[in-house]
């Protein structure tokens, strides 16, 4: 099992680094999924749980996956999940999933909530192996312009935790 902590501002730029290694493959979208500044900010709302590099479980071991978490109401959120490409497929995303679910059990929530990209269908097997079901659809409203009039939405999913 891997260790998990909360980030601070002093990770943003290895959280901004570990998602734009992992979110590369969204070539639909222009640009890079985030930046430190916008890490910053969310952390301002949420939380990320990050994970050091195995065996450099220190504050300052470099980051190998994150996830960002939210408390909204009774409800939780987790996104931007993250997991350097070099060590994707080796259960840490499932790992990190767990974490953003025990946090949110800790805080009170009775439900974890996540939306997917339509055109990220090959992750809601994954989701669905870890429990969570197809609840809704709503528009997607990207930050950064879609590549070639590329159209996507929204997959809403949820699990009762």
């Amino acid at each position: 099992m891997i260790q998990v902590r909360a980030a601070s501002e002093a990770d943003a730029a290895s959280i901004a680094a570990v998602t734009n290694a992992a979110f590369a493959i969204e070539t639909f979208i222009e640009g890079m999924r985030t930046d430190e500044r916008r890490v910053a900010e969310m952390m301002r709302q949420g939380v990320f749980l990050v994970c050091a590099q195995p065996g450099e479980q220190t504050r300052d071991g470099r980051i190998v996956a994150s996830v960002y978490v939210e408390r909204r109401g009774g409800r939780g959120y987790f996104g931007m999940l993250a997991v350097d490409p070099l060590y994707q497929g080796k259960g840490f995303g499932a790992q990190m999933v767990q974490a953003a679910e025990d946090y949110c059990r800790e805080c009170g929530c009775a439900a974890m909530d996540i939306t997917v990209l339509s055109l990220r269908a090959e992750l809601l097997p994954l989701y669905h192996r870890l429990g969570y079901a197809e609840t809704g659809k709503e528009d997607f409203r990207p930050t950064r312009p879609m590549r070639g009039g590329a159209e996507c939405y929204s997959i809403l999913m949820s699990k009762d935790l």
